[in-house]
């Protein structure tokens, strides 16, 4: 950024491309990280020539104000700037300076806010005013406890038309308002709604007197015990809705995980999934048919028991997932994240039925009546398995009870249909080879990983383990690798 800044004052035909470049985006921090970065600390701190360690100025507040006073002074600048992010305490601290930043950017789309300005306080007030008054292409907001009357406002002034993301969070607002503030936002793709109870499947319901809950190609919803499978479904009836929805979040609501397969059978374009549960009995021993999509490619199944006891009953609904994942009723599932260490290990154990014949796992019999029979496993599961070799699924796991632990990952690659044959009737199970290291989170991409690595050949048979020799042997015994013998070692 500091060399195309450079070359805006080196030519005048590159000033302009280069200004929509360096003012389109603006992010304010404290530090630059540059090498330069030393010496303008060491210089702040200098206050005068006998005082060469007085108290520095705040980087991010000098920089608001100059960047404030550009923007001023150049409506041409101004008029570029579409995101301002600023950090946490600047934005608390330096509301009046915002403001004026604010009123000057006719374009703005994205803007960093104090936690204040979301639930109407008195101390934001002037920066809610200007922000209504001068920036009319605001794309995303929030509204949370205490913001009732602005977020009806949206209703009747016809204020941000362009909105595309919105967050309310634990308001006291009616059904009915809430549906007349969604229909006037004629561009709005997102929605999470949290901690309202007056939320329920009623909201997705055709009403003559009242205006449908639109579609969206994102919905997340948290602490609405009242709404169940039986509304999403409803939503979902809808051909514009079910078409549009893409990724789905479903936290402490009414939609159970057994019924979660209905949810996925009326949605055929949803490719992310979250379902955050705490449960405290176990899964259903009537039979359920598998979750089965074509379009879904990442799944959140965070399920936690309410209580500590050596057979949680989340252990039968991660037993569920498993029998969902070996019926290739997921084909295109690429990413799943549990809170289950064991469910890595539950995919390499023979199960029940019908992948084992009368073979039982004693550590998962609770649930063994989801796999009594294939039948039970639902009609779409040969229709939905994929000939040829599906792409590796990525798992990461981590135990519930402590939620900082680093993630492990395994990836599996599950068996698929090959010369006649489906992964999902198949009677063998994957081969597991395992390298372990430790894994950091997913989403920051640090750390190393937990790998393995688990092939189904389809065929009733094992793959060879290379040894030192070049050859090979049958493997038929545990899928963790360990050593043939004491001079035959092979590593995955």
């Amino acid at each position: 950024m500091r060399d195309l800044a450079h070359c805006a004052l080196a030519s005048h035909e590159w000033a302009e491309v280069a200004q929509r470049t360096l003012y389109c985006n603006i992010r304010l921090d404290p530090v630059h990280y540059c090498p330069k970065e030393y010496e303008l600390s060491a210089k702040r701190k200098r206050v005068s020539f006998f005082e060469h360690n007085g108290d520095p100025k705040d980087p991010t507040e000098e920089r608001i104000k100059l960047f404030s006073r550009t923007v001023r002074e150049n409506e041409y600048l101004a008029a570029l700037v579409q995101i301002l992010k600023l950090p946490y305490m600047t934005r608390q601290t330096c509301k009046a300076d915002l403001a004026r930043t604010v009123s000057v950017l006719p374009n703005l789309r994205y803007v960093d806010l104090p936690e204040g300005f979301f639930s109407d306080d008195p101390s934001s007030r002037t920066l809610r005013q200007e922000l209504q008054h001068r920036c009319s292409d605001i794309r995303s907001m929030k509204y949370h406890a205490g913001a009732e009357s602005s977020f009806t406002l949206l209703a009747h002034s016809r204020l941000w038309q362009n909105l595309e993301t919105l967050e309310l969070i634990g308001l006291e607002i009616e059904p009915d308002t809430l549906l007349y503030v969604l229909a006037s936002l004629p561009t709005l793709q997102e929605v999470k709604l949290g901690e309202i109870p007056s939320l329920d499947d009623a909201i997705f319901e055709q009403n003559n007197s009242l205006p449908p809950f639109p579609p969206l190609t994102a919905l997340y919803l948290e602490g609405t015990p009242s709404i169940t499978a039986s509304g999403l479904i409803t939503y979902l009836s809808r051909p514009e809705t079910r078409e549009l929805l893409i990724r789905l979040r479903l936290s402490t609501t009414g939609v159970l995980p057994q019924d979660l397969h209905t949810v996925l059978s009326c949605a055929p374009h949803l490719a992310h999934l979250v379902i955050n549960e705490i449960v405290s009995r176990s899964f259903s021993l009537k039979p359920v048919p598998p979750l089965a999509s074509r379009s879904l490619r990442t799944l959140h199944y965070e399920i936690i028991s309410s209580s500590h006891s050596p057979n949680p009953p989340s252990d039968t609904y991660y037993a569920y997932i498993a029998s969902s994942l070996l019926s290739g009723a997921l084909p295109c599932l690429r990413e799943l994240y549990a809170f289950s260490p064991s469910l890595p290990e539950l995919l390499l154990k023979p199960p029940n039925a019908p992948f084992a014949g009368s073979v039982k796992s004693s550590r998962f019999s609770n649930a063994s009546s989801i796999y009594s029979t294939s039948s039970q496993l639902g009609p779409n599961v040969g229709a939905l398995s994929l000939s040829g070799p599906l792409s590796p699924l990525a798992i990461y796991t981590r135990p519930p009870e402590t939620m900082e632990t680093e993630w492990s990952l395994t990836i599996l690659e599950l068996p698929s249909e090959r010369n006649g044959r489906r992964g999902s009737a198949s009677a063998t199970r994957p081969m597991s080879l395992i390298s372990s290291e430790r894994c950091g989170s997913p989403n920051s991409g640090s750390g190393r990983s937990k790998d393995s690595v688990l092939v189904g050949n389809g065929f009733g048979g094992y793959l060879a383990v290379p040894n030192e020799d070049g050859g090979g042997r049958g493997r038929s015994g545990s899928v963790h690798g360990r050593r043939a013998s004491q001079g035959n070692e092979w590593m995955g």
